[in-house]
């Protein structure tokens, strides 16, 4: 497979700060109904919400803000001692409603995609985490279905191990 990114670029975005530099990747779901409603939200200037890519049910890849800036996709939460993780991290987004599973050609186009970010930054597999995983009270994806172990086995990722039964965080 050729990684192949289209650019379709958010104006939500901002400058990493104190000189941050990607040391994560954060794997989100969408939650939404189909790709091109997630991408008409990353990219709406009144949602105030991007991440630096998107990739489809069919493993097309849109890059929504350049790397080297801060999307907005992780809110608040930590991991570790990093507070802001938006400033710290790639964020990619997953076109999916949260109880689908994940397309295969998704999942295979998140492969690339995230050798790629891994090889280029140097961040280790233990570098790639969930939205859940840096905000557990208030987030769940990518979710029970989301295939941590396929991953690990591609040294692209750790498993994790999200609770079946948890709910979504009411609103």
């Amino acid at each position: 497979m050729t990684l192949q990114i289209t650019d379709h670029l958010s104006p939500n975005f901002g400058e990493r700060r104190g000189g941050a530099r990607p040391e994560l990747v954060v794997i989100h779901y969408t939650a939404m109904q189909t790709a091109q409603a997630a991408l008409t939200r990353l990219c709406a200037p009144e949602f105030e919400v991007s991440a630096h890519y998107l990739i489809c049910e069919k493993g097309r890849i849109y890059r929504l803000v350049d790397e080297e800036h801060r999307a907005w996709h992780a809110g608040a939460g930590a991991w570790g001692q990093i507070t802001d993780v938006n400033s710290h991290s790639i964020g990619i987004e997953l076109a999916n409603d949260g109880q689908s599973p994940f397309a295969a050609d998704q999942m295979d186009a998140l492969e690339y995609l995230l050798a790629d970010i891994l090889r280029r930054r140097n961040i280790p597999p233990e570098g790639v985490i969930g939205h859940s995983d840096m905000a557990p009270e208030r987030k769940i994806d990518p979710g029970p279905r989301f295939d941590w172990a396929r991953l690990e086995l591609r040294g692209l990722g750790r498993v994790r191990r999200f609770p079946v039964d948890r709910q979504a965080p009411s609103a």
